[in-house]
């Protein structure tokens, strides 16, 4: 197994060309920040971006947790790619993350100065400072339970780090629990009243009666009780609603809905 090392200070869009990288060099796999991803999937641990303090953002990168670095070795042993990129601040850290998974020791490493440009960096750090915005190399679907409720967005790259078209590669962007922007939440009651507006002019719904809300860890459940409008096919009516109100809910919020239940208690009355 041939390991490489990628080295920036935090905010210098490593995370953002981690995947360019691994393309150009023939990179099977990635840690980053607590994360083992293979072939465009997170296949085990924990997001050190999840963590509520930095302090714990870091450990967690550090893989200091044993449980967490038991199952993130398991993974690699089934896995057994032929490389890996680690990703860290600086070889000190990369070198502690790939002692403590008990790896081989970097053939390679590269600095983010020698694969981007000083205004490449200089954005990345605006984004990450001003903006509190951190990348993951992983596409939005695969983050979406493990990061219900944060605010999230896909960012697709058109070109890699040498200028050449890239074609199916997909990062992440997340706004953590420890950014100095602060903390927020939605409330359930913002989110039945969301609801609520996704079911307007959805046919077959001809009135909501109630919206409850339940807000679970990795997503929320939602139960709307509706009439339905005569002469409609209740069952169609039911799954188009089910749909819009998902649809509307992860794209407004990226909260991951689990569930929307709809409870039907009756049939409008005929006009005329």
């Amino acid at each position: 197994m041939r390991i490489y090392g990628l080295t920036g200070k935090s905010g210098s869009g490593k995370s953002y060309q981690a995947i360019n990288l691994c393309r150009a060099k023939g990179i099977e796999s990635i840690l980053d920040d607590g994360l083992f991803i293979s072939g465009n999937s997170i296949l085990s641990g924990i997001s050190a971006k999840r963590q509520e303090t930095k302090i714990k953002a870091i450990k967690t990168a550090l893989f200091t947790d044993e449980d967490h670095k038991a199952k993130v070795m398991a993974k690699i042993e089934e896995i057994a790619p032929a490389s890996i990129l680690v990703i860290g601040t600086s070889e000190k850290m990369i070198e502690r993350i790939t002692d403590r998974l008990e790896l081989p020791k970097p053939g390679e490493m590269i600095a983010i100065e020698d694969i981007t440009t000083k205004d490449e960096r200089r954005i990345a750090s605006r984004e990450r400072h001003e903006r509190g915005k951190h990348v993951i190399p992983a596409p939005t679907f695969q983050l979406k339970k493990e990061f219900s409720g944060y605010f999230m967005h896909p960012l697709r790259i058109l070109k890699d780090f040498r200028g050449a078209a890239v074609r199916g590669t997909e990062r992440s962007v997340v706004r953590p629990s420890f950014s100095y922007l602060g903390r927020y939440s939605i409330s359930n009651k913002a989110i039945a009243d969301m609801a609520l507006a996704a079911s307007m002019n959805v046919k077959g719904i001809d009135s909501v009666l109630k919206v409850n809300v339940s807000n679970e860890e990795g997503g929320m459940r939602i139960w709307i009780s509706v009439n339905i409008t005569y002469g409609l096919k209740v069952f169609d009516a039911a799954m188009s609603l089910q749909k819009r109100i998902m649809g509307e809910l992860e794209r407004m919020t990226s909260i991951n809905v689990k569930e929307v239940n709809v409870d039907i208690r009756g049939l409008s009355k005929v006009c005329g």
